[in-house]
């Protein structure tokens, strides 16, 4: 699209009372997206590694009290999706919060949001990865074949697919988010069927005196639920990805609402609940973060396939999330590059509509870290947590950033709130960055990798810096 034909269409929106500002990035996208896609998108973005992987060494740290974590986390993760679908139903764009940042916060703030982002989503693909390896290792027949080899291999079927079209994207997020909700209310019922018979697991009793008998619901104490923290933000990683599906979606006004405040009880039902149920059938102390928690339960009820199913299930979810991605950062990199915030070839576009620079340079990254299975397999996952970690804070912080900038702006009379609106506007931001702050906090307290990633966070500040001016000579419009 011209700058011409921009200029002309901001005039027109402007004309008939929609935000005047137009982003470049959203243009060449296919309207692909069906309700149910979107439906799944959320559920999918709410349910991930995190819980199914990340759950076992984190329950076997906090305890019981590893639910209490998932309940404030998430409620944290609803408000900054709730606020970034408001900022949607003001002007769908598929650079999400990037675009956002680019209207409120000017070119400096974009491309501090993207590259974070992206931060954010190559380490998060390395631990996906990473995730698919672990899993597959489960199986005798694969323990022989190198961690990084199976990395690899999930890599390129993942980005083999991603780049076909959206449509395959969505149908393939809609079919991976069905097999991990019908597999967690398969699990559910299978462990409120054992409390209410009383069968026993791995010789022990099951029910709420598991806990009791165990050092109850901080059986180490307040400090650990406070320091798993930090893992339990990973596991909502991907709410925000509901955003940039926006884009390339027909009426967002009338499906994002419904997919958005159903993130809600979703992370009731399947993150608290099913840690809670967790509790009440093993003893804490009985999970490792070397295998999923789910996996760990069903591998002792007597059924030797039970075990082997439902690590399928979770090899599946770092599938999805590896798959969402691509996707997710595809879509920001070429909101980017359209105004030079990122490498020109970013921007391309296929045929088929899907932004392929994006998604090979995120996938370049992901093969780095395919090196890092080669050189510690064992290390991997945790390593690069918590540099996923960092990008999850920083972009989270700044869709809460942005939609305070948009309150002031609306209530300045600048521009007009949707009827889908964030409650509790601007108290509700400052509290979510405060947490946020936290965060990083108790990052620090936890010492070890954590501590690391937070003493490199000058590193990343400077390498922001050094790449704001090296691109910014060819930005279009440099703040």
């Amino acid at each position: 699209m011209s700058e011409q034909s921009l200029r002309q269409e901001d005039r027109q929106q402007h004309q008939a009372g929609s935000p005047a500002h137009v982003d470049a990035g959203d243009a060449g996208y296919s309207k692909s997206l069906k309700a149910r896609h979107v439906n799944m998108i959320a559920i999918g973005g709410a349910i991930g590694t995190g819980l199914f992987l990340g759950a076992g060494g984190r329950l076997k740290d906090a305890g019981p009290s590893l639910a209490l974590a998932y309940a404030v986390c998430g409620v944290f993760a609803f408000l900054v999706v709730r606020a970034l679908g408001e900022l949607v139903l003001y002007r769908p764009s598929s650079g999400a919060f990037v675009s956002y940042a680019r209207e409120f916060l000017g070119e400096k703030g974009a491309f501090v949001a993207g590259w974070m982002y992206f931060l954010n989503w190559a380490t998060t693909g390395v631990a996906d990865i990473t995730a698919v390896a672990t899993y597959t290792h489960y199986w005798g027949m694969f323990t022989e074949i190198p961690q990084w080899v199976i990395a690899l291999i999930a890599l390129a079927v993942v980005l083999t697919v991603n780049l076909i079209s959206v449509k395959i994207f969505g149908e393939l997020e809609f079919w991976f988010a069905i097999i991990k909700v019908g597999a967690l209310v398969v699990f559910m019922a299978i462990g409120i069927f054992l409390l209410v018979t009383r069968e026993q697991v791995a010789g022990g009793s099951t029910g709420p005196s598991l806990i009791t008998e165990h050092g109850g619901v901080f059986p180490h104490g307040v400090l650990p639920m406070l320091l798993v923290i930090q893992g339990v933000v990973f596991a909502y990683a991907s709410v925000e990805l509901v955003g940039v599906a926006a884009g390339e979606t027909e009426n967002p006004e009338k499906i994002m609402p419904k997919a958005i405040n159903s993130i809600m009880w979703r992370v009731g039902l399947f993150y608290v609940g099913s840690v809670v149920l967790l509790s009440m059938l093993l003893p804490s102390g009985s999970y490792s973060g070397d295998q999923s928690p789910f996996v760990t339960v069903l591998s002792k009820i007597g059924v030797p396939a039970a075990g082997g199913v439902m690590n399928l299930v979770v090899l599946t979810a770092a599938m999805s999330s590896l798959n969402s991605g691509l996707y997710s950062t595809g879509r920001i990199l070429r909101s980017m590059a359209m105004s030079g915030s990122a490498p020109r070839f970013t921007g391309a576009m296929s045929r088929t509509h899907v932004p392929y620079g994006g998604i090979l340079l995120t996938s370049f990254f992901c093969v780095l870290g395919v090196g890092l299975n080669y050189v510690v397999p064992s290390k991997a996952f945790e390593i690069v947590l918590n540099f996923a970690a960092i990008g999850i804070l920083s972009t989270w912080a700044m869709i809460m950033l942005c939609h305070l900038l948009f309150w002031r702006r609306a209530r300045a009379g600048q521009v007009s709130r949707p009827g889908y609106r964030l409650p509790g506007s601007p108290y509700t931001e400052i509290v979510t960055l405060g947490f946020l702050a936290s965060v990083l906090v108790l990052m620090w307290a936890d010492g070890g990798p954590s501590r690391l990633t937070v003493m490199a966070l000058p590193a990343i500040l400077a390498a922001l810096v050094i790449g704001w001016y090296a691109a910014r000579s060819r930005m279009k419009d440099p703040s």
